[in-house]
């Protein structure tokens, strides 16, 4: 058994120092230090997936990072593991427990996962090891997992048995949401059909914002349209992963609170990982815009229907916690609550209404995706908004 603090201070030594996760009993000690210690940044994710795509944000920010979670919740991250660290080269370190471990009483529901943990990670070609139980261990299997994840740029997995870090104390620290406003939704009177293309609300979005803050555009075509109107280093074209794009926006305007960073997200993804909204709510970065471009369809499938038409994003990110949240669906109403929200305090959300209709000739990023998140990452520590 280990003493927290001893592995924390040897993270720590080699930069790694933000955190992202959802909590297991096995993790109790080792995540409480997490959370309570002021040398290390942890955001608490409403799911294992959005915990890796915040954790990707915060290494697009700049940051070294870790994961964690239960195994039997591991299932939830393999989708952004395969199709956004995996796809664009971005690594963490990843701890996840062994509930179920062959041999030990568990309950019923680890059973599978725990049986199946090691060859999971295999398949995913995800190089793994023990947590380390020995403090003498630490510094070595840290060295490994640095070393593998400096040359390959994908994650590391330590894999936590129950009774590995001895107990550790929760003393969460405070977070300043600062003053919201009491009227937090501004919803605008809708037209009887949308007014603009999502590639033209696209242009006035980024026209209006101005070309020097940091874009995250989510999977399919709206990444594609970013990439058509202009395709320039701050862009992030978030193919895969879908749902995913809120929280690496998150992640990254924690990292970076002074950018401003612009989320350009679809009705399908948001409904696909709303938790996120909860999340963004509670650790309230005032840096962070998120634009919900709404087509009420699945465009790069074909075109099938979404839930969004009885959903209103608005109210739920006010409810969840946003500073200020806005619904429109005409031209004027966008470039309007663009312009107040340019200069506003975040987070702010803009839900707009668009119609659908897509260029024919419609372009797709020339760049590859591990060099779009190299040069994303190296403008955010050179330059920008």
């Amino acid at each position: 058994m280990i003493e927290a603090n001893a592995w924390f201070d040897a993270a720590i030594a080699r930069g790694v120092d933000f955190f992202a996760g959802v909590p297991c009993s096995f993790l109790t000690p080792f995540i409480n230090y997490a959370i309570s210690n002021d040398r290390t940044e942890y955001v608490g994710a409403a799911s294992e997936g959005e915990a890796v795509g915040i954790a990707a944000g915060a290494w697009l920010g700049g940051r070294k990072t870790m994961v964690m979670c239960q195994n039997s919740g591991f299932g939830n991250m393999v989708n952004p593991l395969t199709s956004l660290n995996w796809t664009f080269r971005i690594p963490t370190m990843l701890v996840t427990t062994w509930r179920g471990q062959p041999g030990l009483k568990d309950e019923p529901q680890h059973g599978l996962m725990g049986a199946r943990m090691e060859h999971l990670l295999d398949a995913l070609e995800l190089p793994h090891e023990l947590f380390p139980t020995e403090e003498a261990d630490i510094a070595a299997s840290l060295d490994r997992a640095m070393e593998a994840m400096d040359s390959s740029r994908l994650p590391y997995a330590f894999v936590m048995q129950k009774g590995t870090v001895n107990k550790c104390p929760l003393n969460p620290p405070a977070i300043d949401r600062g003053v919201f406003p009491a009227e937090r939704v501004d919803a605008r009177e809708m037209p009887a059909a949308p007014e603009m293309s999502r590639q033209e609300a696209v242009v006035l979005a980024t026209g209006v914002l101005g070309a020097d803050r940091p874009y995250l555009a989510t999977t399919g075509k709206l990444g594609r349209e970013l990439f058509t109107v202009a395709d320039r280093e701050n862009h992030f074209y978030h193919v895969g992963a879908m749902g995913c794009v809120s929280g690496v926006g998150l992640g990254l305007a924690l990292t970076r609170p002074e950018k401003n960073v612009v989320v350009l997200d679809g009705d399908g993804s948001l409904l696909m990982k709303m938790g996120a909204l909860a999340t963004i709510g509670h650790y309230a970065p005032r840096n962070l815009l998120h634009i919900v471009f709404d087509n009420e369809r699945h465009e790069s499938t074909g075109g099938q229907h979404t839930v969004s038409s009885t959903v209103e994003f608005a109210q739920i990110a006010a409810g969840a916690g946003y500073r200020k949240a806005y619904r429109v669906g005409t031209r004027s109403d966008f470039e309007d609550v663009l312009t107040t929200a340019a200069t506003e305090e975040g987070p702010t959300l803009i839900h707009v209404k668009v119609a659908l209709a897509t260029d024919p000739n419609l372009g797709r990023p020339t760049v590859k995706p591990h060099d779009v998140a190299v040069r994303f990452r190296e403008w955010m520590a050179g330059g920008g908004a």
